[in-house]
């Protein structure tokens, strides 16, 4: 009787170490080739599963996997595509169900955000119901932070250390320019509701660079912005300002709303920074420049934070661990045990508590003025950006994989996504 398989797939906006959990999937299984047989991938994330597209990582090399575990982006191919509730479309989840069933798939791992995570109970939810054995777990990743039951996730602390890495870079420019040229420097950073990212830009005033943060979590006040930005000039010469893609005003609109959603129905974002430096020009009269770190600052693998890195392998490994123990419909989790030395545990939390739920910025992370972070978020981000983990280079260049990714021959009728 053959072995029973495995899926796996990368689902949302990819990361710097979402490759290292599938590294971590991948080895894992193949320590346990007694129990399971062969891994299959979905491409493009879900709809792999769903249009049957699947990828035998069976037929990876041992180096080729390892690989993954320094390169970047998502090697199976990810989507921002969201299946709607089991009222509202059952018929992709019996699809998936079928799909699995015609492969001999058993367990299921999703690596995702919050919406992979409601889509992965679902799916163990439907499994149950139809009678067919499945095990759903969920591999947790997001650069914005924002998982609740988890310490941090993975993707965030690399992110966190590109922001702030760019931040004093930059300043240090703006600095020895600003007699005569620039005297503010606007970037703009990924954070849709939560302020996570932006928060790491706040890393460093520990160095003196004269910072203004603009949080998701703190609602958007024209005039004490340009105050705080007039007197940090007045001050030092010059002022960086760190603004997330998710700044609002009081009435909850987005300084970035562009009017348009994206396939998971949020509001499309981006354009806060010009929106802020336009303020900064016609107010203060001040020279200014800005930027979008956008695909930037989620896929510099070459400055990630080895913390992350190693913290994305052990949750892919875990995952399969916790399958291979009976369980079901869960993530695992970062439970941090102490900040200095910074300890850690690997945890476990259930889905149905972590599914469409999200995790702000705690208010006594900001300051009192609510443009800066304090001692107790600076304690909070400082390990997570520790360590660097260096890909291979060759002619001055990172050196990173990309796999065979060979389909498994289709066993079903062709299924048209809704």
């Amino acid at each position: 009787m053959p072995l029973p398989n495995a899926f796996y797939a990368q689902s949302g906006g990819v990361t710097a170490v979402i490759n290292a959990s599938a590294c971590g999937v991948i080895q894992t299984a193949r320590k346990h080739a007694d129990k399971i047989g062969t891994v299959y991938a979905g491409r493009n994330g879900i709809i792999g599963a769903l249009t049957e597209d699947l990828i035998d990582t069976g037929r990876e090399s041992d180096d080729a996997i390892a690989a993954l575990r320094t390169t970047p982006a998502g090697a199976f191919g990810s989507c921002r595509y969201k299946l709607k509730s089991l009222e509202a479309n059952r018929r992709e989840y019996e699809r998936l169900i079928e799909v699995f069933k015609a492969h001999r798939i058993r367990w299921f791992f999703y690596n995702g955000g919050g919406d992979s995570a409601d889509t992965c109970y679902k799916v163990s939810q439907l499994s149950q119901a139809m009678g067919y054995p499945l095990q759903a777990i969920h591999v947790p990743k997001t650069i914005d932070n924002d998982l609740p039951l988890t310490d941090c996730c993975p993707g965030f602390g690399s992110v966190a250390k590109y922001v702030a890495v760019s931040v004093l870079e930059a300043s240090l420019d703006v600095r020895s320019m600003a007699r005569t040229s620039t005297k503010v420097f606007v970037i703009e950073v990924m954070g849709r509701h939560a302020g996570w990212i932006a928060a790491a830009g706040g890393l460093v005033a520990a160095q003196g660079i004269p910072v203004v943060i603009l949080f998701p979590e703190v609602p958007f006040d024209e005039a004490k912005f340009l105050a705080q930005v007039d007197a940090k000039v007045k001050e030092c010469g010059y002022c960086s300002v760190v603004v997330s893609e998710g700044c609002k005003d009081a009435s909850g609109k987005f300084l970035a709303e562009q009017g348009s959603t994206d396939a998971f129905g949020h509001a499309q974002l981006g354009g806060a920074a010009p929106v802020v430096a336009e303020l900064v020009r016609a107010k203060l009269k001040l020279k200014h420049h800005w930027a979008v770190a956008d695909y930037l600052q989620r896929s510099a693998r070459h400055i990630a934070s080895a913390t992350d890195v190693k913290q994305a392998y052990a949750l892919g490994k875990r995952a399969v661990e916790l399958a291979l123990k009976g369980h079901n419909a869960v993530m695992p989790t970062i439970d941090r045990l102490s900040d200095r030395p910074y300890k850690y545990r690997i945890g476990m939390a259930d889905l149905a508590d972590v599914a469409n739920a999200e995790k702000f910025m705690p208010r006594d992370f900001i300051t009192d003025d609510g443009f800066g972070i304090t001692a107790k978020c600076r304690r909070y981000l400082a390990p997570l950006i520790q360590g660097e983990d260096v890909p291979a280079y060759a002619d001055g260049l990172p050196v990173y994989v990309s796999l065979k990714n060979r389909a498994v021959k289709k066993k079903l009728a062709a299924f048209e996504l809704a």
